[in-house]
């Protein structure tokens, strides 16, 4: 009945939004890590564990734990780069798809369980051939499963189970869901995305020794800076370097020995990229306008405006532009 007064529906949304995001992130995300599978309880085991989220579980822990981190920031190997639907480096081939990637990328953003749960099936991969891949079916069969026990959950049976204020409980599972969605969204770019972080090719892996791992994983992860309520918020993916070396810690380790990992990226000169969250999301969002770009496309608008003096020759000058851009050489690996 509280819902139906709107400042009550307010404070409860909100609560239902931190509920959530603590549920995935500090909790689902790092017990399905197994980061406290040495308490050998059930109830917080890897094994054992079902998260609030689209995707099933076993089907994320594949995606994340076994391709994520083997592969982080290796372009065609790790599907947390740009999810498949972005350019993520100036080498790759600029196409005119890319122009809509900011919108692209705001639609998974708002959505974006439902888009671990497809990228969790490599449906790039696996879509062409799906009628002859019989674990390819079965995955996806799971998927469907869980996506419709979570709308029956959140969208049918907590609205009904609220009587008159079903509206307004359908409604505030519907925001919390996109603010959880949204946070966790802008949380993972700041881990691999914002300016600076490099990218990899799968020739620059080959052959490539532990050592030589582990300095993958210190140079392709960002930090977030903030303070104990923002680390636990984010499930101290905030501390991405960190978890990227040891992933099975338990995450309220990382503030811990973080000093010790930055002093040893001073040690051999290496750039141990943090920021606060407004500037690793904001960095990371204009990565993403640029490369929808052709490279060097804004420096020759630019250039080529401060030449012209009538709006008829801005047109033209653009026009001119149009085509322009061919890849640079100056991502990892290459």
């Amino acid at each position: 009945m509280f819902s139906l007064f709107p400042p009550a529906w307010v404070l409860g949304t909100a609560g239902l939004s931190v509920a959530k995001i603590l549920e995935n992130m500090e909790i689902g995300h790092n017990v399905m890590h197994g980061q406290w599978d040495w308490m050998r309880d059930t109830k917080i085991h890897s094994t054992t564990w079902e998260w609030d989220n689209a995707s099933p579980a076993d089907l994320w822990k594949h995606a994340h734990n076994e391709l994520h981190h083997t592969y982080t920031n290796v372009i065609g190997k790790d599907n947390d780069l740009g999810y498949g639907i972005m350019r993520v480096d100036e080498d790759q081939r600029w196409m005119p798809f890319y122009l809509g990637q900011p919108l692209w990328n705001l639609i998974n953003a708002c959505l974006f369980e439902y888009g671990i749960a497809a990228y969790d099936l490599e449906l790039g991969k696996n879509w062409k051939r799906r009628k002859d891949n019989a674990e390819f079916q079965r995955r996806s069969k799971a998927v469907l499963a869980k996506i419709r026990k979570q709308v029956v959950k959140d969208y049918v049976v907590h609205p009904l189970l609220s009587g008159p204020s079903a509206p307004a409980t359908l409604a505030a599972n519907f925001v919390a869901n996109l603010v959880r969605n949204i946070w966790a969204h802008s949380v993972i770019m700041c881990g691999h995305f914002p300016e600076g972080i490099p990218t990899f090719t799968k020739t620059s892996i080959v052959g490539e020794t532990r050592g030589e791992w582990y300095l993958r994983q210190m140079l392709a992860s960002a930090n977030i800076s903030g303070g104990p309520v923002l680390h636990m918020m984010t499930g101290n993916l905030s501390f991405q370097i960190e978890h990227h070396l040891f992933p099975d810690l338990p995450s309220n380790r990382y503030a811990e020995i973080a000093p010790r990992v930055q002093e040893v990226f001073e040690r051999y000169g290496l750039t141990y990229t943090t920021g606060s969250l407004p500037r690793q999301v904001g960095s990371a969002w204009k990565k993403v306008f640029r490369l929808a770009l052709p490279n060097g496309f804004l420096d020759r608008v630019i250039d080529k405006l401060r030449t012209v003096r009538t709006p008829r020759a801005a047109v033209a000058a653009l026009s001119e532009l149009s085509g322009v851009g061919k890849p640079s050489r100056r991502a990892v690996g290459r």
